[in-house]
């Protein structure tokens, strides 16, 4: 799954920032690095915007490129912040064959994001992710800590709702 950048503006602060050149420091010369420093940053800022990768590529001695290619090769990092409510599909087989698919479709037109991505007021993410070991339920869906199953394309302006606060 391709991940996308951040439309959301980068907001770090001089804490943030200062913890990470403290982690940096700590860390840089030490083999192997590098993912490590990655997982901390991620960590402080909650994702990895290129303004952070190229803190980290510039304050161990990589490109960013380096630092780019790790955060899109291991799904533990998150190159977009979650929203406060974090959507995401299931796409294993058992959801996938039972319409998985086009619940990502609505999703994406009312939000109108993609797999990746958070709307430009931080309140929703949508991912796309595999099995959550509720394939009797499927199709499923999660937003944060919520499970709904046995879901049709049709529940999901009711599901929306709910968050709507």
């Amino acid at each position: 799954m391709k991940k996308h950048a951040s439309s959301i503006p980068f907001n770090g602060t001089p804490e943030q920032e200062a913890q990470l050149k403290a982690i940096i420091e700590a860390k840089k010369n030490i083999p192997g690095s590098l993912m490590s420093i990655m997982q901390d940053a991620q960590g402080i800022y909650g994702y990895l915007p290129l303004e952070v990768q190229t803190m980290i590529a510039e304050g161990v001695g990589v490109s960013v490129e380096d630092v780019y290619g790790i955060a899109t090769f291991y799904a533990q990092f998150a190159l977009s912040p979650k929203g406060k409510y974090n959507i995401s599909v299931c796409l294993g087989t058992a959801c996938y064959v039972k319409g998985a698919q086009d619940l990502i479709d609505r999703l994406t037109e009312v939000l109108g994001i993609a797999p990746g991505e958070c709307t430009a007021d931080g309140k929703f993410s949508l991912e796309a992710c595999r099995c959550i070991g509720a394939c009797g339920l499927a199709p499923v869906l999660t937003v944060n800590e919520d499970v709904y199953g046995r879901l049709v394309k049709a529940d999901i302006d009711d599901i929306l709702k709910k968050y709507a606060d």
